[in-house]
């Protein structure tokens, strides 16, 4: 069953989210923005041992985040990512999903960051078999799966 793929509660998640070994980051901001979310979860992602495949919407002259090479389109991702987490509002979801669905290999789970969630996007997703953490903080629960920043 479809649902058995949408995780909202602590203990998946935070197993989820200390597995991972590569997430890209849809919505990621630049170092101007570091006070935000979209910026210092990924940089504390990377500060303990994850690679950051940087998707920003917007930022348009940004070539590298966090050290790596900007990709604009989610289907140029060609390794596999364990975690797509996005930082997007919610009724900007499905203007996603075509992208997402069309990755190959597709993400393992899909992370919407605290507050963000869409049910039809969470139900389209997996339906087709792709793992969907909703409104969880990706940071607290990587730290709550023992993992620390190493700044």
């Amino acid at each position: 069953m479809s649902s058995d793929r949408i995780i909202t509660e602590a203990p998946k998640a935070i197993e989820i989210a200390g597995k991972a070994k590569t997430v890209a980051v849809l919505g990621i901001k630049t170092e101007a923005k570091a006070s935000q979310p979209a910026y210092f979860v990924p940089e504390f992602l990377q500060s303990t041992g994850v690679r950051i495949i940087p998707v920003p919407v917007f930022f348009p002259d940004a070539t590298e985040i966090l050290g790596e090479p900007v990709i604009r389109d989610l289907k140029r991702i060609k390794k596999k990512v364990d975690i797509l987490d996005i930082f997007r509002r919610s009724e900007d979801l499905n203007q996603h999903l075509e992208d997402i669905l069309e990755m190959d290999p597709p993400p393992e789970v899909v992370w919407l960051q605290s507050g963000i969630s869409n049910r039809e996007f969470e139900e389209k997703l997996a339906e087709n078999g792709i793992t969907v953490v909703v409104s969880r903080c990706l940071k607290v629960d990587r730290a709550a799966s023992g993992f620390r920043a190493k700044f």
